[in-house]
C-alpha cells in the first residue's frame, strides 16, 4: 500500500510538472528570442543615429570611429552611400540573427549576432527549470513518503489489533492517529476488545464456579454411592437411593443456576420456602463426613422460620460453609437459625481458629484463601446470595461465624407459594 501511496503521488506531481514545465518552456523560449531580437533593435536604432549625427556634423564615419560606440559582441555593418562598408567584429558563423536600418541620408545599419547566444540562454533556462523540478519531484517524494507512512502505518497497527483479538488478546490498545475515520475504526476495535474481554472473563468465571460448585455435590454423591455398594441392606439401599437421587436434583439445579447467573445474575427464581428443610438436609448430607472426621454438626435456633429465595442456591452457600468448617475448622459445627428485623439468619461457627487478621473481610474476594485453597468458595457463595437478594457477613473471626441473611416469607407470600 506505501508503494502504491508514493507512485500515485510521484505520478501527479511528475504530471504536473510536465504540464507546467513544457508550458514554462514555450512562453521563456519565446521571451528570451523577442528579447533578443528587441535588443538588437534598439541598437541597430541608437548606431543609426550616431552616425545620422555624424553625417551632418561632417565628421567621418570610420571603423576607428565607430568602435568605441558599437557593441563588441556584435557584428556590425554601416553602408554609407557611394563608400566602402564598415565592418566592426567578426561576423559569426551558423544561423544569425540580424536587424537592419536605414538612414535618411541612405545610410544602412546591420547589427548581427549568431543564434547561438539565444540558444544559450534557452539551455540556461532548461537547466534551471529541469533543477527546480528535480527539487520538487525530491521534495513530493519525501512528503509521499511520509504520508504513506501516515496512513499506512495505523492501517498496519490495526489490523495487528485485529489479530491479537483473534488470537484471544483482548487488551484494548487506545492509540488514535490523527485521522478521523481511522481513529473511528480504532475506536470500534477497542470497543470490540472489551466486550471481547468480559465475555472471555465471564466465561472463566463460569468454568472456575462450576468447577468450585460442582465437587462438593459430587463428593457427597460419592459417598453415597460408596455406601450403597458396601451394603447388602435393601432398605439402606433403598435410602441411600433417595437421598442419591436428591443430591443429583440439586446437582442439576446448581448447574443450572450457574448458567443462570452467567446470563444475568438478576434472573432469579426466589419462592417461599422452609429453612428448617434446607438445614437438615446439609446436616444429613455432611454428618458422615464429620463422623468421619470424628466430628459433630448441630442445629439449633428458632424452628418454622420461612425465607423467600432459591433452596438450591441456599443449599450451596451452606454447602460451601459446611464444608470450610470440615476442612479448616475444628470441634462441633453449629448451625443457628434466628430472626432479625424482617430478615431471617442462619449462623454457621465452629470451635477452629478461625480467619486470619489479615484477611478480614477479604476472605470473600476472589483468590484470596488463608488455607492455599482456591479462593473461590466464599466468593461464590456470596455471589449465589446476593443474586437471591440477600448477603453473607462474617460476623465474627475467632471463632468464625458466618452469616448469611434472606429475606423473611411474609404472610402473602407464604400462601401464594402454598
Amino acid at each position: 500500500m506505501r508503494r502504491r501511496l508514493i507512485n500515485s503521488t510521484l505520478a501527479v506531481v511528475l504530471v504536473v510538472i510536465a504540464v507546467f514545465g513544457i508550458s514554462l518552456f514555450v512562453v521563456e523560449a519565446r521571451s528570451i528570442e523577442s528579447s533578443a531580437e528587441d535588443r538588437l533593435d534598439a541598437e541597430v536604432a541608437r548606431l543609426l543615429g550616431d552616425v545620422e549625427s555624424r553625417i551632418a556634423a561632417g565628421e567621418p564615419v570610420t571603423a576607428d570611429e565607430m568602435r568605441p560606440v558599437a557593441p563588441a559582441d556584435r557584428f556590425v555593418k554601416i553602408q554609407l552611400a557611394g563608400e566602402a562598408p564598415v565592418v566592426l567584429g567578426a561576423r559569426p558563423e551558423g544561423d544569425l540573427m540580424e536587424a537592419t536600418e536605414t538612414g535618411v541620408h541612405g545610410e544602412t545599419v546591420t547589427v548581427s549576432h549568431s543564434k547561438s547566444v539565444v540558444s544559450d540562454e534557452i539551455g540556461r533556462m532548461v537547466t534551471i527549470i529541469l533543477v527546480v523540478s528535480l527539487l520538487a519531484v525530491a521534495a513530493a517524494a519525501l512528503l509521499a513518503v511520509q504520508q504513506a507512512h501516515r496512513v499506512a502505518a495505523p492501517l498496519t497497527d490495526l489490523a495487528e489489533t485485529a489479530a491479537r483479538l483473534g488470537s484471544g488478546d483482548p487488551r484494548p490498545r487506545h492509540r488514535r492517529y490523527g485521522v478521523a475515520e481511522l481513529d473511528r475504526v480504532a475506536d470500534v476495535l477497542d470497543s470490540s476488545a472489551e466486550r471481547i474481554a468480559r465475555m472471555l472473563t465471564a466465561e472463566r468465571r463460569l468454568a472456575a464456579d462450576a468447577s468450585h460448585q460442582l465437587r462438593t455435590p459430587l463428593t457427597a454423591l460419592t459417598m453415597r454411592l460408596e455406601e450403597i455398594i458396601a451394603t447388602e441392606d435393601a432398605d439402606t439401599v433403598k435410602e441411600e437411593a433417595t437421598i442419591a437421587l436428591s443430591q443429583v436434583e440439586r446437582l442439576t439445579d446448581v448447574v443450572q443456576r450457574l448458567l443462570t447467573n452467567a446470563r444475568d445474575a438478576r434472573l432469579g427464581s426466589a419462592v417461599g420456602f422452609d429453612l428448617d428443610e434446607v438445614v437438615i438436609q446439609q446436616i444429613e448430607e455432611w454428618r458422615p463426613a464429620y463422623r468421619s472426621a470424628n466430628r459433630a454438626i448441630v442445629h439449633s435456633g428458632k424452628p418454622g422460620l420461612r425465607a423467600v429465595g432459591t433452596p438450591g442456591a441456599v443449599s450451596q452457600v451452606l454447602a460451601c460453609l459446611v464444608e470450610n468448617s470440615l476442612m479448616h475448622g475444628d470441634g462441633t459445627v453449629a448451625l443457628r437459625t434466628r430472626t432479625t428485623g424482617n430478615q431471617v439468619v442462619i449462623e454457621v461457627t465452629d470451635a477452629g481458629p478461625g480467619v486470619p487478621p489479615e484477611l478480614g473481610a477479604r476472605v470473600f474476594e476472589r483468590t484470596v484463601s488463608g488455607h492455599n485453597s482456591t479462593g473461590l468458595g466464599l466468593a461464590v457463595a456470596r455471589d449465589l446470595a446476593e443474586a437471591d437478594g440477600g448477603r453473607l457477613e462474617l460476623l465474627q473471626q475467632r471463632p468464625p461465624i458466618f452469616a448469611l441473611f434472606l429475606s423473611r416469607e411474609a404472610d402473602g407470600l407464604g400462601k401464594a407459594a402454598h
